[in-house]
């Protein structure tokens, strides 16, 4: 081959190597301008992408801001209805309440102009009367027109007064009914206890009657040394399974049940083993009385009380009066007199103690003649408590005069603790007693027909002589019979008063 044949194939074999490798390189070039736009198309979207998260934030914001905007002024708008709707419904009270005191101030003007024209018609009664009076006085002397002139004087002050006192005492006696209701109902309200009435007897159960022979003993010796030893009479009967103890001491009573119980229990019967049991139990009832004076003075809160007289307190655990228990009563009256005290605003720590120990001397009135509200004045002065106490004790059932509103507080607390029903027991005979004295009070007054004591003795009722007694003679018979009932009979509770005046006319038809 020639030199120009090489060189034409070599340069031809050049440019086709040349325009592959060109193909190739336009080939990568496009290839890098496809990704390049494509970096750039992905990046814009992201860019959009993020744009729009961003709007949409902002969205969300404005729309929440918007939201909590309409809110708040929707609050706010309530709230100004509401309050406009209790102005309005305050504005209503108000009319209504005008309204009703406008109704009622006309009501009273209707009132008054009826009560003016019914004083305007007494007035022309009494000026006629006073005419035919002058006309009658004009016949008379002197001193016959000076007498008739007092007596009609007298007559017509006597009747104002007594109308007067009348309405005074019935509006006093409403507004004070009124509030010591109140005051004895909270004091009772607060403090309400049960009472248990004790007997006089207790019933020892045994297992067979062959212990009520051990208990006997031989020729009687055991039964004798017990009631010896005890002051109690044992009743040994044909009761089966039970032996009675029978005693008014109730400490006694309760040291021959507690030495009779262990005298079974142990089952050794005889005179000196009786002895040691009955010295036992007399030390555990002692224990008992301390520990029921310690109980009571905590249990009420009186502080600074000596041993012996917590002593003495206990013992009226085992004393009663009417079945009532004396400790249990004095407690309560404490608890019912500290209340009234806080309601008035009196020394509750006064009326706290004095209720405690206001029936003191009863614990030994059996040893000590004398009344019990003496005795219990002797032992408090003696043991140190202070003269206001010692006053409302030995005033609680007015054997004295009182010196203070605490001495009175204790006075109604225990008539309060004593009335409660179910509290006391009252005899056959003291009870038909108190209503025959009930009635012979009411007939011993003049102008009296009958009287009849009703309500188990709360209430007496009187009928009157109508010719004898008018209406306002009346209110003052009611008033004397029931003070006259206050100074002479001792009753619980309170007793009613009710006289009645009647007039009839009868007529046969024939």
């Amino acid at each position: 081959m020639t030199l120009e044949l090489i060189g034409a194939i070599a340069l031809i074999a050049g440019g086709l190597m040349g325009g592959v490798a060109g193909y190739f390189i336009r080939k990568a070039r496009a290839k890098n301008l496809v990704n390049s736009a494509e970096a750039q198309a992905q990046k814009v979207l992201d860019e959009a992408k993020e744009k729009q998260k961003e709007m949409e934030m902002t969205a969300k914001e404005e729309a929440f801001r918007i939201r909590e905007a309409a809110k708040k002024e929707e609050q706010e708008r309530r709230t100004q209805i509401l309050d406009l709707e209790r102005r309005l419904s305050h504005k209503e009270e108000i009319l209504e309440k005008r309204f009703y005191e406008v109704e009622n101030k006309q009501k009273r003007l209707s009132e008054k102009v009826g009560e003016i024209a019914r004083i305007r018609e007494e007035i022309g009664e009494v000026r006629e009367k006073q005419r035919k009076t002058l006309q009658k006085i004009a016949r008379l002397s002197t001193a016959e027109a000076k007498k008739v002139l007092l007596e009609m004087t007298e007559k017509a002050m006597k009747e104002d007064l007594l109308r007067k006192m009348r309405q005074v005492e019935q509006t006093i006696k409403e507004e004070s009914e009124k509030e010591a209701r109140n005051i004895i109902g909270q004091a009772i309200e607060r403090y309400a206890a049960d009472h248990a009435a004790e007997t006089t007897v207790f019933t020892i159960p045994i297992e067979s009657d062959e212990m009520k022979g051990r208990i006997i003993g031989r020729e009687g010796r055991n039964i004798n040394a017990f009631e010896k030893e005890t002051g109690v009479d044992v009743i040994v009967d044909d009761t089966p399974g039970a032996i009675v103890l029978s005693s008014f001491d109730p400490i006694r009573r309760n040291v021959a049940r507690i030495a009779m119980n262990n005298l079974i229990k142990d089952g050794r019967i005889h005179p000196t083993r009786i002895e040691e049991m009955v010295t036992k139990a007399k030390r555990e009832i002692l224990t008992e009385i301390k520990k029921a004076g310690e109980d009571a003075v905590y249990e009420v809160g009186v502080a600074g009380l000596s041993s012996e007289l917590v002593k003495l307190l206990g013992r009226l655990k085992f004393r009663t009066s009417y079945g009532q228990n004396v400790l249990k009563h004095s407690i309560e009256v404490a608890f019912i007199a500290a209340s009234m005290a806080s309601e008035i605003g009196a020394d509750v720590s006064i009326c706290k103690k004095a209720g405690l120990l206001h029936d003191i001397g009863k614990a030994v009135d059996h040893q000590i003649q004398g009344n019990h509200a003496a005795i219990g004045r002797d032992i408090c002065r003696k043991f140190g408590i202070s003269d206001d106490v010692i006053h409302a004790v030995e005033a609680h059932h007015e054997d004295v005069e009182f010196k203070s509103v605490e001495a009175m507080i204790i006075a109604a607390a225990d008539a309060i603790s004593a009335a409660r029903p179910g509290a006391r027991r009252e005899s056959m005979e003291s009870y038909i007693k108190r209503l025959e004295e009930l009635e012979n009070i009411a007939n011993s007054f003049e102008g009296v027909e009958k009287s009849y004591a009703i309500q188990a003795g709360r209430e007496v009722r009187i009928i009157v002589k109508p010719e004898e007694i008018d209406d306002l003679a009346a209110a003052k018979l009611a008033q004397n019979i029931a003070k006259k009932i206050e100074e002479d009979l001792q009753y619980p509770g309170e007793i009613k008063v009710n006289v009645i005046r009647e007039t009839r006319a009868e007529e046969i038809a024939k």
